[in-house]
Order: C-alpha cells, then structure tokens, then sequence
C-alpha cells in the first residue's frame, strides 16, 4: 500500500474532531509527522494521543484560534521550529450557521464565521507559503458544497465558503511553477459530531441540526477521499453524485437547483 504522506511534516487545523480528526488519524497511520491546531488543548492531547498509537512518529499540539492572525502566524513558527519545514497544510478549522437571513438576531455571526471558515484559511496558508514553496507541498483546503451554491438557512456558511474557492482558485493561479498544488474539496453533509460549532440566529450554539445526520458521509470517509485527492494534487473534488450533477445543472437550469437546494433542505437531506 502507497503512503504519500510518510514522514510528511503536515499542519492540520480544526484537528480537535470530525473531518480533522479523521485525517490525523489516518495520516499518523502513514507516518506523517503532525501538528495539530485547534482552540481546545484537551481535546488535541486526545486527537495527539490516538495519532501515536496510530503510528505517527512525532505529533505537535498547538492550540490555536484561527480568527486570529497572530495565533496563525505562531503556530506555523512552532512547526517549522520543530520540525524544521512544512510539506502540507490542512484548512479545516471551521464554524456553521443555520438561520433565515431576516431572522438573525446578531450581524456579528456573519463576520464569526467569515474569520473562522476564510480568513483563519488565509492567514495560515499566508504565513506557511514560504515554507510550502521550499518543499513543493501541498495545500489542502475543506470547502463545501456550499462553497459553490447557495442554501437556503445557510448564507453565511455559503457565502465564507465561497470566498474559499475564490481565494484558492486565484491563489493556484499564483503558485503556477512553485510546486505547490492547491486542492479543494467539496463535501455534501458529514456527520463530525460537532454540533455545538453550528450557530442559530441568535448566535448561540445550535442544539441540533435540521438534517438527518444517518444520510450524511461519514468523517472518516471524507477524510480517506479528500487526503486522496490531495495525494494526487487534483484541483478540487465533489464528493457526491448529487453534487456534481447539480453543477452542471446549474449551469443549464439554475432556478432548477435552487428549487431543489430548497425542497433538500427542507426535507432534512
């Protein structure tokens, strides 16, 4: 069996749970030397700890708040300290939102979630490029499918991962002869088991999400396909057939799809 990632000094951001845990996990298993970003120290010394019996020969815990550009900076510093370069960085810290526009209560979420999903994004990939250049690595970034149309309850999520794809896809432009690829993926709904990082339109933490979680991907799946397409240093990946199909459509028919985003979401799928 290949292992891209072995010995690969790799930052992976929103590692405390879900779709970050995941890939930790199954990078430790090809021998990845990890460092790991996320706001709540316990949480990683649990991640870290399940990383070295995973296999990971060296795993780094920084915990980090990617709203702030300090912190972004700092925790890039201390993985180059440690391990003296950088061959992959992993955007994958990330907040929800589930509101009608006219609904919300608090206008502050919306810059929540755009400094969190967008700009924690950027500023660690800002700061890690220098190294990034120096090893001809890797960027990989969570986008969603969200990320490339709209969805009803869901415009701040949408419009943060939005400003992603738009970043990237300009910034895999720039990076034209590096040797640094520039990988976004696109799930569908993933089961994480992190509720509490949705917010409602009050800006509280959202109880429970209106879609039935039994349908949606799991993270390890998430995780074992986009660390594939990184691994191959594809553009971007759609994970679901409901979603390629529905970017073509929404070439040819977009109030089609909008009519169906609707009735989805609606249905809790």
């Amino acid at each position: 069996m290949t292992q891209p990632f072995h010995d690969a000094v790799v930052v992976v951001t929103g590692a405390s749970h879900g779709i970050g845990e995941s890939m930790a996990c199954q990078l430790a298993a090809q021998g990845a030397r990890l460092v790991l970003a996320a706001r709540r120290a316990d949480e990683l010394d649990r991640v870290a700890v399940a990383c070295r019996a995973a296999g990971a020969p060296s795993v780094l815990v920084v915990p980090t708040d990617v709203s702030d550009p300090t912190a972004c900076a700092a925790l890039i510093d201390r993985a180059v300290a440690e391990f003296h370069g950088i061959d992959m960085l992993v955007n994958n810290a990330g907040l929800g939102m589930w509101s009608r526009v006219d609904a919300v209560q608090d206008l502050t979420i919306f810059e929540r979630v755009l400094r969190v999903n967008y700009l924690g994004a950027v500023y660690c990939t800002h700061a890690a490029l220098p190294h990034l250049k120096a090893s001809s690595g890797r960027i990989l970034c969570v986008s969603s499918l969200a990320g490339r149309t709209g969805v009803p309850l869901r415009s701040g999520y949408a419009a943060s991962k939005h400003a992603i794809s738009g970043f990237f896809d300009s910034l895999r432009i720039e990076l034209r002869g590096s040797g640094v690829s520039v990988t976004l993926v696109h799930p569908g709904f993933v089961s994480t088991g992190a509720q509490g990082r949705n917010l409602s339109a009050d800006g509280t933490p959202l109880g429970v999400v209106p879609i039935r979680m039994q349908d949606a991907m799991s993270a390890d799946e998430c995780a074992r396909r986009s660390l594939a397409a990184v691994a191959a240093r594809k553009r971007q990946l759609v994970m679901t057939a409901r979603g390629k199909v529905g970017l073509w459509l929404k070439l040819l028919l977009p109030g089609l799809v909008d009519r169906v985003a609707a009735k989805a979401i609606a249905d809790g799928k």
